[in-house]
């Protein structure tokens, strides 16, 4: 495990792309006030600074502290603490603002304080046990740090699902394909998975799937052995693959090079789905050969990038 010194905290953008397809990631450290420590990407934060004046509204969501204005964007402003249900939270507000990207959404975080950046790789990164995801699942992973200690990683989507409601799923037509037709994902969030599931039923297809990328690949594998020996092509079992970009022990990127180095699975395009969604996640994708990449959650997007994919 690193510790990434950086005068401003949040430098380079490029200089993260290159850690695409080295399961690695990079994570900014923060408190809520508390002796826990918790965890974000680095890629997901703009920017880090005190907190600013919020203008108070009324009827907003539990957790949202407001609005302020950013750079002529009027932005919600979230503080972390209420949904994580913590006892020993200092009164008030938190005195520190992390702005940060999430789904095509610009939002503000409410936090104690910044600690530094952490670059770990992704198989340090674990999954967490039953009693963290009982908290309405809002811990999608965990880090044990050298020095002692554990970091937990919010899954922000439930966070907001929370905050703000899930994305309603309008009417998607059904994709022309065979009734056995198959597609296979993998992602840590509780609230994409039952969305990504609410996508394929309308589409019409079967779906098997992983909680993170390294379960991923050994059940990929296990599907590759298996029509290997019944002499199946593997499109034919699984026609398409969907991955998320972050996920616990090997990330998308890791695991999108491991199908595409393997002959078994040529054919069988790759669909990266991330809230990661800048121009530079687009083409950290592209570099390790995604087919296509979709900003999560947008019901519509994800359906019509896959439909033709599934349909040639």
């Amino acid at each position: 495990m690193e510790v990434v010194e950086n005068k401003n905290l949040l430098d380079s953008v490029d200089a993260r792309t290159r850690l695409a397809g080295s399961n690695k990631m990079e994570i900014l450290l923060f408190s809520l006030g508390t002796r826990e420590t918790f965890g974000i990407n680095v890629f997901k934060v703009r920017e880090v600074g005190r907190t600013p004046h919020i203008t108070k509204t009324p009827n907003m969501p539990r957790g949202v502290e407001g609005l302020i204005s950013l750079r002529g964007n009027v932005i919600p402003v979230l503080s972390l603490a209420p949904f994580l249900q913590l006892e020993g939270v200092p009164a008030g507000l938190g005195k520190t603002m992390m702005v940060a990207e999430y789904s095509k959404r610009t939002l503000g975080f409410l936090v104690h304080e910044v600690d530094r950046i952490i670059r770990v790789d992704w198989d340090r990164v674990k999954a967490p046990e039953s009693v963290l995801t009982s908290n309405q699942g809002l811990i999608t992973a965990v880090i044990e740090l050298d020095g002692g200690g554990l970091v937990s990683i919010l899954d922000v989507e439930q966070i907001l699902a929370n905050a703000f409601g899930e994305a309603i799923i309008v009417d998607i037509p059904p994709a022309r394909v065979d009734a056995d037709t198959s597609v296979f994902f993998c992602d840590d969030s509780i609230v994409a998975r039952r969305k990504i599931t609410e996508v394929l039923e309308k589409l019409g297809v079967r779906h098997k799937h992983a909680t993170n990328g390294a379960e991923a690949w050994t059940r990929l594998q296990a599907i590759a052995a298996h029509a290997h020996q019944t002499g199946r092509k593997m499109r034919e079992e699984i026609r398409l693959i969907l991955v998320d970009a972050e996920m616990p022990e090997m990330d998308g990127y890791v695991l999108t090079k491991n199908i595409k180095n393997d002959p078994r699975f040529e054919g069988v395009p790759i669909v990266m789905h991330s809230s990661l969604s800048s121009e530079a996640n687009r083409a950290m994708g592209k570099s390790v050969g995604v087919d296509a990449y979709v900003a999560k959650f947008d019901a519509e997007a994800l359906a019509d990038t896959l439909r033709p994919l599934l349909e040639r």
